[in-house]
C-alpha cells in the first residue's frame, strides 16, 4: 500500500481537522444507523488525535465500544475520470467506514492504513458524507489482546499492556486519486557489490492489462544514476553514496507505467536509501561496520493528544535525541505513524519496527489485572490471535519495507517464551516475517522471567532483544546485587547463543524534582546511577550492541498502585523536561560518535 503522494499523475488532500463527534455510550448506534444522517450531539474532536483526554469527562476518558466521527467532503470536479481513494493512516483498534449510506471499508488493527476506493460511490463536484466507526475494544483475539470486564456500572477494559488504551483516529485521513490503471505498489531491496550500490526494484500495476514500467533512479541533487524497464529488475550505481546512521542520505527511485499515449499513465517516486543490514556472530552490521544502537523505547504519546501525531513534538523528540547523543529507538509497542519514519530516513536514525503484539504472557497479565490465566489456550490466546498477530506483521513490513531507517523487526514485546505452547505459537509467525523480508533480521524482546535457561524461542530469532530490571523490579536498591546479576544473565546469554544482545529496556521510575543525599529508588540520582551500573556492565560484555533505556519520556497508563500519573521511567517528563540522567548519558553517547 503506497503512501499517498502527490505526483505529475496524482492528487492528495488531507481530510484533518475538526470532525464531528459522538460517543456511542448506550451502543446503539449501528442498530440504529448513525451513518445516515448527522451524529447526535454538538460535538467536534480533532483528527488526528485520541479523543480520551479531549474532554473533562470521565464517560468519554473511559469508554469502552464505539465511537463515530463525521464530516463532509467535496469531490474535485477536476477529478472526474480518475480513480478516487480515501484512507486512514490509522483507527483505533478497528473501524467502519460508510460514504453517504455505503459501506465502503473495514479494518482491524489500530496501528496500519486502510483503504476504499470510492470511484463508484462518489460524484466529482458533488458534497458527501464520511462517517467512521471507532471501537476500541479489545479481545483475546485482538493484538493486543485484552477483555472486557461487566460491571454494575458498565462494561470496564482490561488489558495486558502497560500504557493507557488511547483510542481514535490517531492519524491523518486522505482522500487522494491515481488513474484507473495504476502503480499499486514498489518493492526495493539494496545491496552492495564492492563501491557499487545495487537497488533490486519490483513495480507492481492494477486496474488495467499491459503496460510498460520505466524506472529511473536520482541522487538527491536530482542526477540521474542509472535507469531500466520492466517490473522487475536492477538499477547498479557505482561509487553509490550510501545511506549511513547519521546521515540520511537518500536517492529517489521514480516508476512510471506506459499504456498508450505520449505521457506515462501513472507515476509514482519512492525515496531509497542504499544500505545493507547484517548480522555476524554477536555483531551487528550496517554497510557491512559495526554499529552500536544508543537511544530508547518510546511510546507516540502527549498531552491532550494522547497518541494522536502531532508533527510539532515529533521534530522536538528528535532533536532531544539529537541533543543527546541518541542513533535509535524501537517504535515500543506498535508501528508508528510513516511521517516518523520518513523523518528517521531523512535524518539518518535507525529504528527498529514493532508490531502491536503486546500482552501475550500471563505472568504480565495477572500482575496488571489480577486475573489468573494461562497464556496460550483454546479461550485466551488461541489460532485466532495468531491469525490477527500474523496479519499485523503483514500489515507492518508491507506499509515499512522500504524504509531504510528500518532494521530490524520486532514481531512482539515480552510474550510468553518459556512454554512448548509458545514456541508453537512463533514458529509459523518467524518463518512468515522472513518470508515477507529476507532482507531484515527477526526479533523479539524477552521478559524479564525468560532467563536463558527457561526461554525455549531465542534460538528461532537473529538477534537477542533483552528488557532488563535489575535493581528496580529485581534487587531494588541495590545495585551492587543488581550489577552481578545483570552481568551474570548477559554472559550466560552469550554461552547459550552466539547473537548480538541489545538491551531494549532498563531503568528506573524516576519523580522530577525528588533528589537525596542517599541515592534512594525514585529520585533523580538513582535513576543516574542505576542506568550508569548498566553501562559498566554493557562494556564489560562484548556480545552487547545496543542500549535502548525505558523510556524516552514518562507516559500514560491505566492507573495502577505502581502507576502514579502515568510510568515516570522517562529520562524525560511527559512535557520534555530533562531529568539529571539525561546529562549522563549526553556525555556517555556523544563519544560513541
Amino acid at each position: 500500500m503506497l503512501r499517498p503522494r502527490d505526483t505529475p499523475t496524482r492528487e492528495c488532500t488531507s481530510l484533518n481537522g475538526l470532525w464531528r463527534f459522538a460517543v456511542d455510550t448506550a451502543g446503539t448506534g449501528r442498530a440504529d444507523g448513525w451513518w445516515h444522517r448527522t451524529l447526535p450531539g454538538r460535538r467536534e474532536a480533532p483528527v488526528p488525535a485520541s479523543y480520551n483526554d479531549l474532554f473533562p469527562d470521565a464517560a468519554v476518558h473511559d469508554h469502552v465500544g464505539d465511537v463515530w466521527y463525521q464530516r463532509a467532503i467535496r469531490v474535485p470536479r477536476r477529478w472526474e475520470g480518475l480513480r478516487i481513494v480515501l484512507r486512514l493512516d490509522s483507527a483505533t483498534h478497528r473501524a467502519m467506514v460508510w460514504v453517504d449510506d455505503t459501506e465502503v471499508a473495514a479494518h482491524e488493527g489500530g496501528y496500519t492504513p486502510f483503504e476504499a476506493d470510492l470511484t463508484d460511490v462518489v460524484e466529482p463536484g458533488a458534497e458527501h458524507r464520511v462517517t467512521v466507526v471507532v471501537d476500541n475494544t479489545l479481545s483475546w483475539q485482538s493484538i493486543p489482546p485484552g477483555y472486557v470486564e461487566p460491571t454494575p456500572d458498565g462494561p470496564h477494559q482490561r488489558y495486558f499492556h502497560d500504557f493507557f488504551n488511547y483510542a481514535g483516529l490517531h492519524r491523518s485521513v486522505w482522500l487522494y486519486t491515481t488513474p484507473r490503471t495504476y502503480i499499486s505498489d514498489v518493492t526495493v531491496v539494496t545491496r552492495l557489490t564492492g563501491s557499487t550500490g545495487i537497488v533490486d526494484y519490483r513495480v507492481e500495476a492494477a486496474g488495467g492489462e499491459g503496460g510498460d514500467v520505466r524506472v529511473v533512479l536520482r541522487d538527491a541533487d536530482g542526477v540521474e544514476v542509472a535507469r531500466a524497464t520492466g517490473g522487475t529488475g536492477e538499477l547498479a550505481v557505482e561509487d553509490v553514496r550510501l545511506w549511513r546512521p547519521g546521515e540520511g542520505y537518500l536517492h529517489h527511485l521514480h516508476a512510471e507505467l506506459w499504456t498508450t499515449g505520449e505521457e506515462p499513465t501513472d507515476s509514482y517516486t519512492l525515496p531509497v536509501g542504499v544500505r545493507t543490514v547484517a548480522v555476524e556472530g554477536n555483531r551487528f552490521l550496517i554497510n557491512a561496520e559495526p554499529f552500536y544502537f544508543t537511544g530508547f523505547g518510546k511510546h507516540e504519546d502527549g498531552p491532550v493528544r494522547g497518541k494522536g501525531h502531532d508533527d510539532a513534538f515529533m521534530v522536538h523528540d528528535f532533536a532531544l535525541m539529537e541533543w543527546l547523543g541518541a542513533n535509535s529507538f524501537r517504535t515500543s509497542h506498535y508501528p508508528y505513524a510513516e511521517e516518523v519514519l520518513e523523518y528517521a530516513d531523512r535524518h539518518g536514525i535507525v529504528v527498529i519496527g514493532e508490531t502491536a503484539a503486546v500482552g501475550l504472557n500471563a505472568e504480565v497479565g495477572t500482575t496488571l489485572t489480577g486475573t489468573v490465566f494461562t497464556t496460550f489456550s483454546e479461550n485466551t490466546v488461541n489460532t485466532a490471535t495468531q491469525q490477527a498477530h500474523l496479519r499485523a506483521i503483514q500489515e507492518m513490513i508491507a506499509r515499512d519495507k522500504n524504509h531504510p531507517s528500518v532494521v530490524i523487526w520486532s514481531i512482539a514485546n515480552e510474550p510468553e517464551s518459556t512454554t512448548p505452547s509458545s514456541r508453537s505459537y512463533f514458529e509459523p509467525l518467524v518463518d512468515q516475517a522472513r518470508q515477507l523480508d529476507p532482507s531484515r533480521p527477526v526479533a523479539f524482546t524477552n521478559f524479564m522471567s525468560a532467563t536463558p535457561d527457561v526461554d525455549v524461542i531465542s534460538d528461532l530469532f537473529d538477534i537477542l532483544l533483552l528488557n532488563r530490571y535489575y535493581g528496580w523490579y529485581k534487587n531494588l536498591g541495590d545495585l551492587a546485587a543488581a550489577e552481578r546479576n545483570l552481568e551474570a544473565e548477559l554472559r550466560a546469554w552469550t554461552r547459550k547463543h552466539d547473537k548480538p544482545i541489545i538491551m531494549t529496556e532498563y531503568g528506573a521510575d524516576t519523580l522530577m524534582g525528588l533528589h537525596g543525599v542517599m541515592p534512594a529508588p525514585w529520585t533523580e540520582e538513582y535513576q543516574a546511577d542505576l542506568l550508569a551500573m548498566y553501562h559498566r556492565v554493557f562494556d564489560r560484555v562484548e556480545a552487547v550492541v545496543g542500549e535502548h533505556i525505558w523510556s524516552f519520556a514518562d507516559f500514560a497508563t491505566a492507573p495502577g498502585l505502581l502507576r502514579v500519573d502515568g510510568n515516570k521511567k522517562g529520562v524525560f517528563t511527559r512535557d520534555r523536561r530533562p531529568k539529571s540522567s539525561a546529562w549522563r548519558l549526553r556525555e556517555r553517547w556523544r563519544k560513541h560518535r
